[in-house]
């Protein structure tokens, strides 16, 4: 009645999804992965990310399934003005609400994304800044603004602190401070999560000072003609003149080494 051929419905009915079906599938899967994680990429960056996990395709397969799925870069197509899209909803609440101040080391810690231009290309810093004593207890660098970036800068911040049980790390609600890694991190390191609001940029004024500070005396002196030139200067000032030789009122004068040096040993004394 229906007109099928016998073989071929016994064939499928032997093997309803074919191999090619769920090879798609799974490239499909890696590339909704990637896409989720980094909402800004476009189906370019995606493809390198799905090829990380395993799932090696040609470009033009990824963008075929990325079109048909709808999985564009956020900020790739334009739209109209008034209908943009809203920032993503945060995923922790605001636990700081401008409050930037700690009464010991590891309660509380900053977390940002700058980036600056070089001959090379963009060139990404992702810091975390202890407000107890203002130093930068952790950061990365890469050529790339994507989730690694954060998870990084905290896993960095991570292993130099030690027990960091309980410390709130505010952010703002830009998605690589979204992403499932970086929540995973977080959680793995029993780290409390907090973001700011949409639009305020005094939720993380702490945060943008220090920025503030690293592009009038490194970023913005000069020309960088490759990433690694600027990538070495910015350590350098961090941990050389920043943390070293920077003194700071809010600290008593003091340089952020110098303070926790100080403030610590009467702790240290009397446990």
């Amino acid at each position: 009645m229906l007109g099928l051929a016998r073989q071929p419905y016994y064939r499928w009915l032997a093997q309803p999804i074919t191999s090619a079906e769920l090879e798609e599938a799974y490239r499909a899967n890696a590339l909704l992965d990637a896409h989720r994680d980094d909402p800004e990429f476009g189906y370019r960056f995606l493809l390198d990310e799905a090829r990380d996990a395993g799932e090696a395709m040609a470009e033009r397969t990824a963008w075929r399934i990325c079109s048909e799925n709808g999985w564009w870069s956020s900020f790739g197509k334009k739209k109209a003005r008034g209908k943009g899209k809203r920032p993503g909803p945060p995923v922790h609440d605001d636990l700081v609400r401008r409050a930037f101040s700690a009464d010991a080391p590891n309660r509380l810690w900053l977390t940002d994304i700058t980036e600056h231009r070089t001959g090379e290309g963009k060139l990404y810093l992702c810091a975390v800044k202890d407000v107890y004593s203002n130093r930068i207890v952790g950061y990365s660098i890469s050529d790339r603004m994507k989730s690694k970036i954060a998870v990084s800068a905290i896993d960095s911040a991570v292993a130099r602190r030690g027990e960091v049980a309980g410390c709130i790390v505010h952010s703002d609600r830009s998605s690589q401070f979204r992403s499932r890694k970086a929540q995973r991190t977080l959680k793995r390191h029993a780290l409390v999560g907090s973001m700011g609001r949409v639009g305020a940029a005094g939720d993380n004024a702490a945060m943008e000072s220090f920025f503030s500070l690293l592009q009038k005396n490194v970023l913005n002196r000069r020309s960088w003609d490759t990433r690694e030139e600027l990538r070495v200067a910015i350590v350098t000032w961090i941990e050389r003149t920043y943390h070293r030789r920077r003194r700071q009122g809010a600290l008593g004068r003091l340089t952020p080494v110098e303070y926790e040096t100080i403030m610590n040993a009467p702790a240290a004394q009397a446990a």
